[in-house]
């Protein structure tokens, strides 16, 4: 699988280490670029109901909260915009109908993810993904992009009650994983990571190419902001 280089720019700060037992990592803008497949989706929606494109860019703005917030904020052309239940619902139906033919056409992983998810592996530390893109799209992803082997656990968008920047679905995989929250680091790329992890009481990193809504990862309340998922790797002691 091709890689996609990310964007310009290094770390913002220098790392503490951090002694884990399992990782948490999110999956649009950290494992994958999925952007060009979303817009195609959402662009698709569009031309349904007559409106004009979105560029690339744009939609990537509004990826993170859920495919449900990424369509009204399509339809608003604002982040926190909020259309009709009439308007929504047909809307939401046409862009999962659409995005189920765009899933992982053009997505990449970002360099660095599949030599950070080996060092992880071979420091025997158990991986989950946690994201808020919805189950039915989450798996073939993985497997489109040929890294579903190294997860362990998938918590997607739909498989508890509450999506991120909740700490529920990283405090399910704790659960799951056995493991207290002071034994998990979680690596992503947006508020809603960081948020999440916060509140769950897990350590957090980020890395600085991803799809944080439009804002400077250098805002964000984490542990540690890291070029690659390599970089993050290397500064995980299992513990």
């Amino acid at each position: 699988m091709t890689e996609k280089t990310p964007h310009a720019g290094g770390p913002a700060r220098v790392a503490r280490r951090f002694p884990a037992a399992g990782v948490i990592i999110d999956l649009d803008g950290t494992l994958v670029d999925t952007a060009a497949d979303l817009a195609a989706a959402v662009n698709a929606m569009l031309a349904d109901l007559g409106r004009q494109d979105l560029p690339v860019e744009q939609v990537a703005r509004y990826v993170g909260k859920g495919a449900e917030v990424l369509v009204h904020r399509a339809l608003t052309g604002t982040p926190d915009g909020r259309v009709s239940p009439g308007e929504f619902e047909p809307a939401m139906r046409a862009f999962l109908a659409h995005y189920q033919r765009e899933n992982g056409r053009h997505a990449r992983l970002y360099p660095g993810v599949r030599e950070g998810l080996e060092a992880m592996r071979a420091k025997a530390l158990r991986l989950a993904v946690v994201t808020n893109k919805p189950a039915a799209f989450t798996g073939p992803l993985l497997a489109m992009t040929e890294v579903a082997e190294f997860f362990e656990l998938v918590v997607s968008g739909d498989t508890v009650a509450r999506k991120k920047p909740d700490p529920l679905p990283m405090l399910h995989v704790c659960e799951r994983f056995g493991l207290p929250p002071q034994r998990m680091v979680a690596i992503g790329d947006s508020m809603n990571d960081a948020l999440a992890a916060r509140a769950a009481g897990i350590a957090v990193m980020t890395v600085p190419y991803g799809y944080n809504e439009g804002r400077d990862v250098r805002s964000l309340d984490v542990d540690a902001i890291v070029p690659t998922l390599f970089d993050a790797s290397m500064l995980i002691d299992p513990a």
